[in-house]
């Protein structure tokens, strides 16, 4: 469901402090997945656009995020702005990106990146560095002086989110939660007990 202004305008709050701030990464967030069978695994990914429509990140499909995204697309997000005592907590489903989409952002990445997705095998076994850094040498002579394509392998997904919630460290514990859930076609807003 489309995201409202209120919403929008929270989360682009606390982003702007946090980028004021000259946090290193203020767009890293925990993305939560879960397999078939409702294993679940963790890491940290970067959040590369939002909008309306969603939170969206990229990665190799054939990872082991992309594999369990095709499995079960139902995802939990994290961003953490410690040094505000500031996160969202975001449950949703991850659905592809376009094409279109993916290519363009692909295209913005620097060079050694897009050469990168070429050459990683994400979350494969790996003999050694030397076989990955001789991968990499293999597709820099490839694609020399021309233009790096976006793998097929390679997308974004984008996060449709059901339910987000704004955490604000208070003293004492006492925190202020503010969530708001999707619910009949509408957001519903409510406060949370610490």
């Amino acid at each position: 469901m489309r995201l409202n202004d209120r919403i929008l305008k929270r989360f682009d709050d606390g982003f702007g402090r946090a980028r004021e701030a000259g946090l290193l990464e203020p767009n890293a967030m925990t993305l939560a997945t879960a397999d078939a069978e409702g294993r679940p695994a963790a890491r940290t990914v970067l959040l590369k656009g939002h909008d309306q429509d969603g939170f969206v990140f990229y990665t190799n499909r054939g990872s082991r995020k992309g594999r369990m995204l095709a499995e079960n697309p139902n995802v939990s997000l994290v961003i953490w702005w410690r040094e505000h005592e500031e996160q969202v907590l975001i449950d949703g489903v991850a659905h592809p990106v376009s094409d279109a989409e993916a290519d363009d952002y692909f295209a913005s990445r620097p060079r050694g990146s897009r050469i990168g997705a070429w050459a990683s095998l994400q979350s494969s076994e790996l003999e050694s560095r030397q076989q990955l850094l001789d991968r990499v040498a293999a597709i820099e002579a490839e694609y020399e002086g021309h233009d790096i394509p976006r793998p097929p392998h390679w997308s974004g997904f984008r996060v449709d989110p059901h339910r987000v919630e704004f955490w604000y460290g208070r003293e004492y514990r006492l925190h202020e939660r503010i969530c708001f859930t999707a619910t009949d076609g509408e957001w519903r807003e409510t406060l949370l007990y610490p």
